[in-house]
């Protein structure tokens, strides 16, 4: 009798730390979803380096321990997990649902925002939805971008001028750019099919999102016996790129000492399987992306300088959408006419005040963000008119400047500054209204934590730098912060 085996669910990943919502969130999708369930940040870091297959839709609260009460740890989710794998769609469900959180969290790389509580049959609709785009994206043929090089900007005639000069060159290429700008699309479409290299292999691995232990074995191989485990030798990535190409994402996240032998590699082909001592010879182009500032870490001692220097001769960069000017529109029309084909929509249109907004606004997400916006548009309004009302909902737009908000006049540490803030906090106490000076400098200092930890999307060290402060006193201070609230 002939088995019948029945297609896989895709793999859905949820994190919430309350157990209840988990279990009712599985019982709930069970049916459409392989569900997986995680806690908290770290625990579902190192549960995705475990799973035999990686999920295809993510569910994802924002309060998770240590502060659940706060979003910071959800925010720093959602860019870890788009670290690991860009093209995961992220559906966000949170309690913690002001405008301001959705907007950010969107902002981040989340397809989509639904707050708590919410009806399971709607959730279930906006995670089809988010799977459905992505599940377009994948048949596109291996190399073809989803975003090609569109535009006249000086940022993208720049970048092909960089693409034709290193194409085709043997040597090793070093792509830099802020999350969400492309850099894999860059390394595959033109770096390796649009060149002579366009029918061997190419090979990604994204160095985050690999056990560190793992990594070595992973590039080079090992022999038999190698470790626990190694029941028969194996190839590595290095072997099997043959004379292909080899994409090192994330490769500031490599450990200094692979960051030696993966130096010898590019010095003359040369490493060695784990367990060996023999030496073998990679012909592989080897493609390292990054959206770290290098020169910093080598500075700080966490990346090798001669690696630096090896991999920058050939350097591009990838233009953050901010810099790309009216290019924001070709692209919108490229993905407004992209998913309203795949999906069998009719496309949507902007009005001319949402148009103008569009090219004002600075993409902090970059074209990852830009796709995300318009797939929810899509959705949203397929053969309407977006106004700016409806568009604004989309972006993450500045709130008032905090400390006018305070009801004080914000101004440097100048001269001109206190004078304004003396003529601001008289004219407050004049109206003999209550007040508490401590009430107001708390508030004021909420204000700048949240501030710093939205620009830092939610890294705690990145925005301590930013205020001025320690890493552990702006810990205390939030964690004070919050026992107040």
């Amino acid at each position: 009798m002939t088995e019948i085996l029945l297609p896989e669910k895709p793999l859905l990943l949820i994190v919430d730390d309350d157990p209840l919502i988990c279990d009712t969130l599985s019982f709930s999708l069970g049916s459409l979803f392989e569900v997986v369930t995680s806690h908290s940040r770290p625990h579902t870091l190192q549960l995705l380096r475990q799973l035999r297959r990686p999920p295809e839709v993510a569910l994802v609260d924002l309060g998770l321990p240590p502060l659940p009460h706060r979003p910071d740890e959800g925010f720093a989710l959602i860019s870890d997990l788009l670290k690991i794998a860009p093209e995961l769609p992220i559906v966000v469900l949170s309690g913690q649902s002001e405008d301001g959180n959705a907007r950010h969290a969107r902002t981040l790389g989340a397809a989509d925002f639904v707050a708590k509580p919410c009806n399971p049959g709607d959730l279930q609709q906006v995670l089809q939805g988010a799977l459905s785009f992505r599940r377009l994206e994948g048949k596109r043929p291996p190399g073809e971008a989803a975003s090609p090089l569109l535009g006249n900007s000086p940022a993208i005639e720049k970048l092909r001028l960089q693409l034709r000069q290193y194409a085709d060159l043997p040597f090793a290429v070093l792509i830099e750019g802020e999350s969400g700008s492309g850099k894999e699309i860059i390394a595959s479409a033109y770096l390796h099919y649009d060149t002579r290299r366009r029918d061997k292999p190419f090979l990604a691995l994204n160095c985050a999102a690999i056990s560190p232990n793992l990594v070595e074995a992973t590039l080079f191989g090992y022999a038999r016996g190698a470790f626990t485990g190694a029941t028969a030798a194996k190839a590595g990535y290095f072997e099997d790129a043959t004379e292909g190409s080899l994409f090192l994402d994330e490769i500031g996240e490599l450990a200094l000492e692979l960051q030696a032998k993966l130096l010898r590699v590019l010095e003359n082909g040369e490493y060695q399987r784990v367990g060996e001592t023999q030496s073998r010879l990679s012909r592989a182009r080897i493609i390292a992306a990054t959206n770290r500032d290098l020169r910093k870490e080598v500075r700080a001692g966490n990346f090798r300088a001669d690696l630096y220097h090896r991999l920058s001769v050939c350097a591009i960069v990838a233009p953050p959408l901010r810099e790309m000017g009216d290019d924001k529109l070709l692209l919108l029309e490229h993905f407004r006419q992209l998913y309203a084909g795949q999906a069998q929509r009719l496309p949507f249109t902007l009005s001319e005040e949402a148009r103008r907004l569009w090219l004002d606004y600075p993409f902090p997400g970059n074209v990852r963000e830009l796709r995300n916006i318009v797939i929810r548009l899509a959705s949203k309004h397929s053969g309407q008119r977006v106004d700016v009302a409806a568009l604004e909902a989309e972006l993450d737009l500045p709130d008032e400047p905090l400390l006018a908000a305070a009801g004080v006049a914000s101004g440097g540490g100048d001269e001109a500054g206190g004078e304004a803030i003396i003529a601001a906090a008289t004219q407050r106490l004049r109206q003999r209204e209550a007040f508490s000076l401590d009430g107001l400098l708390k508030a004021t200092e909420r204000g700048y934590i949240e501030a710093a930890l939205k620009l830092a999307h939610g890294n705690v060290s990145q925005a301590a730098r930013l205020l001025g402060i320690h890493r552990t006193t702006l810990y205390n201070r939030m964690e004070s912060s919050a026992r107040e609230l």
